[in-house]
């Protein structure tokens, strides 16, 4: 579909507020909404490449981070060469669909790889974290409102803020809704909030202090525009933490259903998401927890993903009542009573029969096949690797939960299990981001190890498609705001984009989903640690036969 239709009322960079909005607006974007539904459930394919395999053009290592602006106009990207690339669609391209290229080169200073960035809102402000533990701010003003052809920024013209608060490799960063405050989360186990309005020197010990700390590793973090007083983190836990600051003058904890802790001020910890109990296969113990990526809906504010290494994508909500603290201690019965049933919402009107099917009977998405040339039938949940070794890459609905083994991540914390889960992509050699697609947040996507990105239903669980996004492994998808764009990355040096396919997809791999699915399965073995993570690369790659030579840098993740 071309961009000319949906960008007749390009989506704002605020909320909608219907009740301010007259009736002409408010049905032009509800059509705007039914066409961007629609055209994300078309057939994909690659539409443009950015950059060169050579690095002649374009980035010159992985790239690790993508972020649309608010009004979709600019991509940016960063990598392992340290240097931002902006990307501006070209207007007197007439030929090609989504003719973005490159404006501008900015040399951010990082002495590691970059793996995030995104602009501040409201402003001309870039934001970046890397594995030299500092976050830089970066001023792009002149090439935002002014770059017609490629221009090249320099450390000393483009940074204006450098601070190294954290003592850890920064993983990410999610921005709020001003130009001068976001968050940062770090390897270091501590999530902070940064004011550029407020001046301090790292080096002197008056960092503010974190919003919150962990004795473990984190290495992801999300919030939704919607409910911007709550935000999750996780990382090397069997647990992804729901964080509430809100500051109202009442005892928000136990309206929880918690007891505050003695000293707990800047921000609380009100929900845990968890996952059923998984153990190897060959060794019968649990394997090492650890959690790629988290990412809360922007379009209701309740709804979670998480993606687990070596394991599958889980849908949460924060709207589910938790599990009855009693009942996860240790038992004769390892099954635990099922989730209380979740406070009614709109979305859950067409699920609540499926809700009501018993365990033993429970199959989920329609009976017909989810593909046209593939029936992928329903696969049941058993709590081990050979659920998914049968070919089937889709989703199940969690209804009995097994219990969890507690190992101390704030136990006291009640504990949500999940309403979905969706298999199929393999995740062990890097970190992959989860996101959600469409106007609604109606669609799931994830990268695999494979090369490949996968893409389900998020209400059915049916996959619906399997794209070859990078020519190793896919780890960032990222969908535009207003438009059926997807931009995907991996360790390739170049960027994709993928839109709705105007004739048969070349780059589609739905017709051989039960091979590549069950593929996965056989070899989403256990993450491994960090020092090791150039032999786990090596042999993810080497299983695909892709060659992997020039990426050292790659194995930096």
């Amino acid at each position: 579909m071309p961009p000319s239709i949906l960008a007749q009322h390009p989506r704002p960079p605020w909320p909608l507020l219907s009740s301010y909005l007259s009736p002409s607006t408010i049905v032009a974007e509800q059509f705007r909404h039914r066409n961007l539904s629609y055209a994300l459930k078309l057939p994909l394919d690659r539409v443009n490449v950015l950059g060169k395999d050579d690095g002649s053009y374009g980035h010159t290592g992985c790239v690790n981070a993508l972020s649309w602006s608010a009004d979709g106009q600019i991509l940016l990207s960063g990598g392992d060469d340290t240097t931002v690339r902006i990307w501006r669609m070209d207007q007197t391209d007439t030929i090609q669909e989504y003719p973005f290229v490159c404006r501008a080169v900015i040399s951010t200073g990082h002495r590691a790889n970059i793996f995030n960035v995104a602009q501040l809102p409201c402003s001309t402000r870039i934001a970046t974290v890397a594995g030299d533990k500092q976050v830089r701010i970066l001023d792009a003003e002149t090439v935002f409102t002014t770059a017609a052809v490629e221009t090249e920024c320099g450390v000393r013209s483009s940074s204006i803020r450098v601070l190294r608060c954290h003592s850890d490799r920064v993983k990410r960063l999610v921005t709020e809704d001003s130009p001068n405050l976001f968050l940062s989360v770090a390897e270091d186990g501590t999530v902070r909030q940064h004011d550029l309005r407020s001046h301090h020197v790292c080096r002197e010990g008056s960092c503010p202090t974190p919003l919150v700390k962990f004795n473990f590793e984190l290495s992801t973090i999300s919030l939704s525009p919607l409910t911007p007083y709550q935000f999750v983190v996780a990382g090397d836990s069997p647990y992804g933490y729901l964080f509430d600051r809100r500051h109202t003058g009442r005892a928000f904890m136990e309206e929880w259903g918690a007891v505050p802790g003695a000293g707990e001020g800047l921000t609380s910890c009100v929900r845990r998401f968890g996952r059923p109990a998984k153990t190897h296969r060959n060794q019968g113990r649990r394997l090492r927890d650890h959690i790629t990526g988290v990412r809360v809906s922007s379009s209701n504010g309740h709804e979670v993903l998480i993606t687990y290494s070596s394991d599958a994508v889980y849908l949460y909500s924060t709207k589910d009542d938790p599990e009855i603290q009693d009942s996860m201690s240790c038992g004769s019965s390892p099954i635990l009573t099922p989730n209380p049933k979740r406070r009614r919402t709109s979305e859950d009107r067409n699920t609540d029969i499926t809700d009501r099917i018993p365990s033993e009977e429970l199959n989920t998405g329609p009976s017909e096949p989810s593909l046209q040339s593939d029936d992928l039938s329903e696969t049941s949940f058993t709590g081990d690797d050979e659920a998914d070794d049968d070919g089937e890459g889709t989703a199940t609905l969690l209804d009995d939960p097994i219990a969890t083994d507690d190992e101390g991540f704030l136990p006291d914390v009640p504990l949500v299990f999940p309403r979905m889960r969706y298999s199929g992509a393999r995740n062990v050699a890097t970190t992959k981001d989860v996101n959600f697609l469409g106007p609604r947040d109606e669609c799931i996507v994830s990268g695999s190890d494979d090369g490949n990105f996968f893409l389900w239903d998020k209400e059915s669980g049916n996959l619906h498609g399997i794209y070859e996004g990078d020519g190793s492994i896919v780890n960032v998808i990222e969908g535009h705001p207003y438009l059926p764009l997807l931009a995907v990355s991996g360790i390739d040096t170049t960027v994709k984009l993928f839109a709705p396919a105007n004739s048969p997809s070349l780059f589609s791999r739905t017709s051989n989903a039960d091979r590549i699915v069950a593929r996965n399965a056989r070899l989403n073995h256990p993450r491994i640690v960090r020092s090791h993570f150039a032999t786990l690369l090596a042999e993810a790659i080497g299983a695909d036969q892709v060659s992997f030579s020039g990426l050292a840098g790659c194995t930096n993740q």
